[in-house]
Order: C-alpha cells, then structure tokens, then sequence
C-alpha cells in the first residue's frame, strides 16, 4: 500500500475550501441558497462540508495512529492536540480589536467549530486506540440510538420533547442552562453540549471508512459507494422520525452525511488512487496545513469585520467598492468576493506547501 492515499488529502483540503467559501461571502443579505444552510430540519449542500471534515478526521485517525502503541505518550499527544484545537477555538470566540483585546465575559461564545473538532477527535482518537471496528460500531449504534431517544422521548420542562427550535427541545434546554449567554443564538447553539455527543459518530463512521482503505480488501471502491448508499438510505428512512438537523446533529443527519461522504471519497479514491489521473492539486495543499488555513481565514475575516470604515466594516468596504456593480447581481457579487478570499487561502496554502511549511495543530 501507498505511504500515502491520495484522495484523502484531497477530500481533507476540498472541505477546508469549502468551509471557507461558505464562512465568508460578500453579504449575508445576498447569497444562493446551495451556499445556505438549512433553516431548521432538511439539509443544503453547506450542510454537508462540517461533517464532511469530521468524517475525514476519522479517516485520517487510521492513518495516523493505526501502528501507535497505546500507551502514555499517545494518549498525551491525542490530548495535547484536542486542547489546542479547543484553545483556538476559544480564542476566535473571545478575541477582539479593542483592548484588552478579550470581549466581557458574558459575551464569549463558549462552542464552536475548532472546540467540535478538538472534543471529537478526542474521542474518536481515544476510541479507535481502545477498541477493536466490532466495537466501534456497536458504540457509534448506541449513542445514534441514545440521542434519539433522549431528544425524543425525555420530557423537557414539564413539556413533550420536541425537534423544533423551541424552549422544550432538549439540546436548546441544555445549552441554555449550562451555557447560558455564551451560545451562538440566544436560545440556540450548532454546536452545542448535547449534540456533540452524535458528531463523535461522524468521525467514527469515517473510521470505519478508513480501516477500510488500510485494508488489503478487493474492490474497495464498490464498498464504499455501497456503504455510503446504505448509510443515505438509512438516514433518509430515520429522517421520518428524527428529522435531519445540522443544528443539532441529529442521527439521521449523521447517517446521511457520512453517506454522501463515503460516495464522494470514493469518487475521488477511484479517480486518483486507482487510475492515478492526476487533479486537485489545490486542494492537497489546502489539506496538508488544513486546521491553520480555516483559523487564519477565520480570525482574518472576524478582524475585517470589527475594523469601521466610515458607516461600514472594513470587509463591508472591500465588497462594496470591489464586487458590487450594476451590471451584476448582488449574489454573484457576494460569490465573486467568497471565491476571492478561497484564492487567497488556496495560494497561501500553496506557498506553505512549497516551502515544506506544515502547521501541525
């Protein structure tokens, strides 16, 4: 087997593109809905790019840890990486322009992207080091069935459970009382405290997927369109009664997701990793410094959007004057400007990979 699978990396650097792309467009009064997310239940294609990343950091688990002793040292390694995911994170959450350049206490967000990442690969870490896939999967069942029952069937404030975005919806009720007004939303968070728990499935079923690609399995191609076929089917049959959420992550979200993943990695496995034809050279170098280029385009924008420009943002300043034109909607406008800061990061990413820089989080 190869040192390296190369679809992999391309599959890891073509969602931090797409992570970007939809993080950062001209205005959020203008954008087309694929590059929205959902309102509540259902799903877009945006949907699909943070448990896209989570599937692959499972993935990439394999490969990174597959031959590690478990011991100590591993275990310091895996935590010492989640802690620093996790410590980004908070940063982006508490940073400001003004000094002390921390916002007050009440206003940090508390969750949030990098702290999933950190939390998930954590675990999943943890678990693919302890457990052999038999186990894997009857644990990835139980917290999948776990947190439908509890969302479902566990009474809320003296109510009936519900899934809509509504005081009795478990995961809201337990974001507000735990985290108070350190959510995204002021009832809400996407990546609250409970619905962590299933997002620990998303790794782990990218687990699996790449146990399968270490494998010396024939026709690993036709597996994983045939797992990801039956993990769509799977979830779009749960969806029925656990209806899809990213917002919170709902197990029948998972299901699906993972499912679109393995059929995408697979496309991608079967084009370059067997008939060797060569694309996607930008997205290999966007995956080979992945966690430094999202935080870099993060804090950057963040950044752009405190400075004040006469009655607007700085990045308000540079859409406007750049982007927006008569001849042109307002959508492609606000596109243009997202596909602009994509080819900034793709470039910097480039240099990095160049120069033999590799940021490792």
């Amino acid at each position: 087997m190869k040192d390296r699978i190369i679809s992999v990396d391309i599959f890891r650097g073509l969602t931090i593109v797409l992570m970007i792309l939809v993080n950062t467009p001209g205005t959020w009064s203008a954008v087309y809905a694929p590059f929205l997310h959902a309102d509540w239940h259902g799903y877009t294609p945006t949907d699909l790019v943070f448990p896209f990343f989570l599937f692959i950091v499972g993935t990439s688990i394999v490969f990174a840890y597959k031959n590690k002793p478990v011991n100590a040292k591993s275990y310091k390694k895996i935590t010492i990486r989640a802690l620093k995911l996790i410590g980004l994170g908070l940063f982006l959450g508490a940073f400001t322009i003004t000094f002390p350049f921390i916002k007050d206490f009440a206003e940090i967000r508390f969750p949030g992207v990098l702290q999933r990442i950190g939390v998930v690969f954590f675990f999943a870490a943890i678990l693919f080091l302890n457990v052999n896939w038999k186990t894997l999967i009857g644990i990835c069942a139980f917290l999948l069935i776990g947190y439908w029952l509890l969302m479902g069937f566990v009474p809320v404030g003296g109510m009936e459970s519900t899934f809509e975005r509504a005081p009795n919806n478990l995961a809201n009720y337990v974001d507000l009382n735990v985290l108070g007004s350190h959510m995204w939303k002021e009832d809400y968070d996407p990546e609250g405290l409970l619905s962590t728990i299933p997002a620990i499935c998303s790794s782990l079923l990218g687990i699996f997927t790449g146990l399968l690609l270490t494998s010396k399995l024939p026709k690993k191609v036709t597996l994983m369109v045939g797992i990801g076929g039956s993990l769509l089917i799977l979830g779009h049959l749960w969806d029925l009664v656990f209806p899809i959420n990213k917002a919170l992550w709902t197990s029948s979200f998972v299901l699906v997701t993972a499912g679109w993943a393995n059929m995408l990695l697979a496309l991608i496995y079967y084009l370059t990793d067997v008939k060797g034809i060569e694309f996607g050279s930008v997205f290999r170098y966007a995956g080979a410094n992945a966690i430094i280029v999202y935080f870099l385009s993060s804090f950057i924008s963040k950044v752009f959007g405190m400075i004040k420009v006469g009655d607007t943002s700085f990045h308000g300043w540079l859409f406007e004057t750049i982007y927006v034109h008569d001849f042109m909607s307002m959508q492609m406008s606000s596109l243009l400007y997202g596909l602009s800061v994509v080819a900034f990061y793709c470039l910097l990413a480039y240099v990095l990979y160049q120069r033999k820089i590799f940021i490792k989080v």
